[in-house]
């Protein structure tokens, strides 16, 4: 190795830990006035987003997360009151929390799930006093961006959801041009192609059909992208059919996943459905 100084400095630099708000962050701290009935909010959704992506990171409780902001605060030397973990807690329960904005180049989405358990008192029990439970589990439905590895969109749900039934709501949270969509076979199904089809037109379905599939009945006057796959594979073999296809992006969802993982944990710490979605999205997105 020739560039050890560089390389050292590197290292170095990943402990580092900068944090600055932007002029346009700290005008929108504050809520703005409600017009309509009720009491006023005393901070805005990007406050609150802002706290809950701080814990999520740092992996802290909800008091813990109220003394960060605040000493965060204290040393920016930012006039700026610090929510409490009460209301950390009730806001996190309708926040919305707003995706990256699309750009108007076509995206090539790359779709997987991932298992996420539910930390609560049951790890406590356990530890302390033996005592066993069934693990309780939610499943995290994915699509990320094959070229930046941003989550472009997510889906929370129990785990007898299976990964073809959240195609749709994926693809609703994605505003931009879509060029290509690639998963596993479990994505092998009629109404994923659909449902693709049906809000991108020109998208590129790529699945590997499975192993007894057959082609359908118009695939030879009006064959679709699966008898495409399937007449590939048949020329190509399995294998030549992902260089062609490009199935072989796959991989990097799986990288993203435990890339996300390792950042935030794989355990939900919110207790109530509407609670844990807002974790979710208020988490990093790459």
């Amino acid at each position: 190795m020739t560039n050890w100084a560089e390389y050292d400095a590197g290292l170095r630099a990943r402990g580092s830990l900068t944090v600055w708000f932007t002029p346009e962050a700290v005008a929108a701290w504050q809520a703005e006035p409600r017009i309509g009935r009720g009491g006023q909010p005393a901070y805005s959704a990007l406050a609150i987003a802002t706290a809950l992506t701080l814990r999520a990171v740092f992996r802290l409780a909800l008091r813990q997360t109220e003394g960060l902001i605040g000493s965060v605060l204290h040393l920016l030397g930012l006039d700026l009151r610090v929510p409490d973990h009460s209301t950390l807690s009730r806001r996190a329960e309708t926040l919305e929390v707003p995706r990256p904005k699309a750009g108007s180049t076509p995206v090539h989405l790359l779709v997987d799930s991932t298992g996420l358990k539910l930390c609560g008192s049951g790890e406590w029990l356990e530890e302390k006093h033996g005592t066993k439970r069934r693990r309780a589990w939610r499943v995290l439905h994915l699509a990320t961006d094959a070229d930046t590895g941003e989550i472009a969109a997510s889906v929370l749900t129990n785990r007898d959801a299976d990964d073809g039934s959240q195609v749709g709501p994926l693809l609703d949270q994605v505003h931009g041009p879509v060029a290509s969509f690639t998963g596993d076979g479990a994505f092998d199904r009629d109404d994923v192609y659909a449902e693709v089809v049906a809000r991108h037109p020109e998208a590129a379905v790529i699945v590997p059909p499975r192993a007894n599939a057959v082609p359908s009945a118009a695939a030879k006057t009006a064959p679709t992208q699966r008898d495409a796959h399937l007449r590939c594979m048949a020329e190509r073999g399995r294998m030549g059919w992902q260089r062609a296809s490009g199935y072989s992006w796959r991989a990097l969802v799986e990288s993203d996943i435990s890339r996300w993982k390792r950042i935030v944990g794989d355990g939900l710490r919110f207790q109530t459905d509407g609670r844990q979605a807002t974790e979710v999205a208020s988490q990093p997105t790459c």
